[in-house]
């Protein structure tokens, strides 16, 4: 019996060691061609962790507001953020959405898919999407390391 009790916790914890999924994109123009970023605003949200030693209880929360992540990466890049849309640039502008597409569980925890399209504005179509997930010790870190997976895995693919 304890044989087989140890087997089962040997083949959980390999399988929940398991790496994230590849990073999914869909490129049908390069976003490089465009200069300017319009990001559709998103909630904050705040998480939390925390841990009972003895008798007292340790927590720490943390927080990520999805566009600014977004943002501080594609300006890092050169792109130029704008906070309206303009006619006068429409050809010249990608407008960028972002979403949680799922949730997967991976062995003592679960991991958050994000989506992030990047959408013509003048000719309203898509140029470009990736789809990440990310994992970490609360769902603000899951969220800020699948944008990042996403982004750079988008951005340094020819």
């Amino acid at each position: 019996m304890k044989k087989v009790v140890g087997l089962f916790l040997i083949i959980f914890f390999i399988s929940s060691c398991g790496s994230l999924k590849p990073v999914t994109i869909v490129k049908n123009e390069n976003i490089k061609d465009y200069r300017y970023i319009y990001i559709s605003q998103t909630e904050s949200l705040t998480s939390s962790s925390g841990s009972t030693i003895g008798d007292r209880f340790y927590s720490s929360s943390k927080s990520v507001n999805p566009s600014d992540v977004i943002s501080g990466i594609l300006a890092k890049d050169g792109f130029i953020l704008i906070p309206e849309l303009k006619n006068d640039i429409a050809d010249e502008t990608l407008v960028v959405n972002y979403g949680e597409s799922g949730k997967r569980n991976r062995g003592l925890g679960y991991t958050i898919e994000v989506t992030i399209q990047f959408v013509s504005f003048g000719k309203r179509l898509l140029v470009s999407s990736c789809s990440a997930e990310g994992q970490g010790e609360t769902e603000a870190d899951d969220i800020r390391e699948a944008i990042s997976r996403c982004l750079n895995e988008l951005i340094n693919s020819k």
